[in-house]
């Protein structure tokens, strides 16, 4: 059973992830970085920014601190995680707004501006299945400007059952709690794990959906084991 709205629509749930947030954000800032630095804007240029499945805009706000003259538009289907980003956003208030809609459908609400600046994922398409990865990647092209970027950070599954035994073995070296916790799952754990992985797919999967996009400059930014940065540009007019 899909338990992705359960969890994510969970005032206790979404209360506990926002506390751990700052651990998170900290681990990931040069990832969040890089994705900034991927955009074709100059430092001070005025953009409009899309963040998919925003959460509490850790990506969003990652680019804003790096384009101090940008705006965002939080885009996620949590009452609860846009309640919780509200307070993580109070720096930037002017410079963004929060908009909701369900990814896993393509009914996009008139808050979201067309055509999209920039597009950015982060830590959600995972939570999709195939035939609306390939939707998402569709309809964010179609909506982007000639030459805007759309790039997405995420975990993937390895095609290779001899990759994934090293994956998890080096990442048991960095977080050495994480072998225990595999096999000695909380009912808590287990949910959210059998969550994470249940559309998880293969980074050459998801290039190819980039690809029949129509996106170009398609490639993998960065990748450290089972987390990769992907992205590509609409070609210009």
């Amino acid at each position: 059973m899909d338990t992705n709205e359960e969890i994510w629509k969970s005032e206790e749930r979404i209360k506990r992830w926002a506390s751990e947030a700052g651990v998170r954000e900290k681990k990931r800032a040069a990832q969040l970085e890089l994705i900034a630095a991927l955009l074709p804007f100059d430092q001070q240029e005025a953009f409009t920014l899309v963040d998919f499945g925003a959460g509490t805009g850790m990506a969003a706000r990652a680019i804003l601190d790096f384009y101090p003259n940008a705006s965002a538009v939080l885009v996620d289907f949590s009452p609860a995680m846009m309640g919780e980003g509200a307070k993580a956003m109070a720096p930037y208030e002017g410079r963004y707004r929060y908009v909701e809609f369900d990814m896993r459908t393509s009914s996009w609400p008139e808050g979201i501006p067309a055509p999209i600046d920039a597009a950015v994922t982060s830590q959600c398409v995972h939570h999709l299945p195939d035939d609306r990865k390939q939707g998402l990647f569709r309809e964010i092209f179609e909506r982007l400007k000639p030459g805007g970027w759309y790039v997405n950070f995420d975990p993937v599954t390895a095609s290779d059952p001899a990759v994934e035994h090293v994956w998890q073995r080096v990442n048991d070296r960095f977080d050495p709690q994480a072998a225990y916790r595999r096999l000695n799952p909380s009912p808590h754990e287990r949910t959210q794990r059998e969550n994470h992985v249940r559309y998880m797919v293969d980074i050459e999967r998801q290039l190819a959906f980039f690809r029949a996009a129509g996106y170009e400059a398609v490639d993998v930014y960065w990748k450290q084991l089972d987390y990769v940065i992907y992205g590509g540009r609409k070609p210009q007019a």
